[in-house]
């Protein structure tokens, strides 16, 4: 069994940044591919970023591109989200997530373990 704690949500105001972690515990395994998802209310989730067991290969969605970084620590089994110029529509909760084959994957169904998640809020 894996378990998975994000951490790092708040409120902040459009254009601040927030880091968001993702620590691994129970039998885990650092060569899984991990990821990040979001869900705002009233809305289906959504894949923000993934990163491969290695932090070799990243994969971003296009409304985040170029303003959030994904990375890891694999000797800590944590995953980071890093998020910059933050916008009201990236308001959301942050999921992540995780999956046995050690590439980064895009869709939801190729994640296996998931974390309860953390609210982030961008102000207008």
């Amino acid at each position: 069994q894996v378990q998975l704690a994000e951490s790092g949500g708040g409120l902040v105001q459009a254009g601040g940044s927030l880091r968001l972690s993702c620590a691994a515990s129970g039998r885990t395994s650092t060569t899984s591919g991990r990821g990040w998802f979001r869900q705002a209310p009233g809305k289906e989730r959504e894949f923000v970023a993934a990163i491969s067991w290695n932090g070799g290969s990243t994969a971003y969605a296009d409304s985040v591109k170029g303003r959030f970084t994904v990375s890891r620590d694999n000797a800590k089994n944590t995953v980071y989200l890093q998020m910059n110029s933050l916008k009201p529509e990236d308001t959301a909760v942050y999921y992540c997530a995780a999956r046995l084959p050690p590439t980064a994957a895009r869709e939801a169904s190729d994640y296996f373990y998931w974390g309860l998640g953390t609210q982030v809020t961008v102000s207008s």
